[in-house]
């Protein structure tokens, strides 16, 4: 099983990829190894989702336009979860200053 990316990564994403893929081949057929990794990718998918990709939200539309333009022709939305969806449609629902 190979990993793609609809557009190409960043040297350093590439390499955590790859690293990835790695750990994936030496689980292979190890549902209880393959748990653990799908867990520790889960833990740093919160962190990075509750920390700093929240705190970059779009507040305005314009910078949710610009934000689903980028989704629409890079492909890919990670899986966010129902609460930082409201979050964000409750920011975007303020008047913009």
């Amino acid at each position: 099983m190979t990993l793609e990316s609809p557009a190409p990564l960043d040297p350093d994403l590439d390499a955590i990829a790859a690293a990835v893929q790695v750990a994936l081949a030496k689980r292979q057929g190890d549902s209880l190894r393959l748990l653990h990794l799908l867990r520790l990718l889960e833990q740093l998918h919160r962190a990075i989702q509750e920390g700093p990709f929240a705190d970059t939200l779009p507040t305005t539309r314009h910078d949710l336009y610009a934000l689903l333009q980028d989704i629409e022709t890079q492909g890919g939305w990670p899986y966010i979860y129902r609460r930082s969806l409201h979050s964000l449609m409750a920011n975007l629902l303020e008047p913009e200053a």
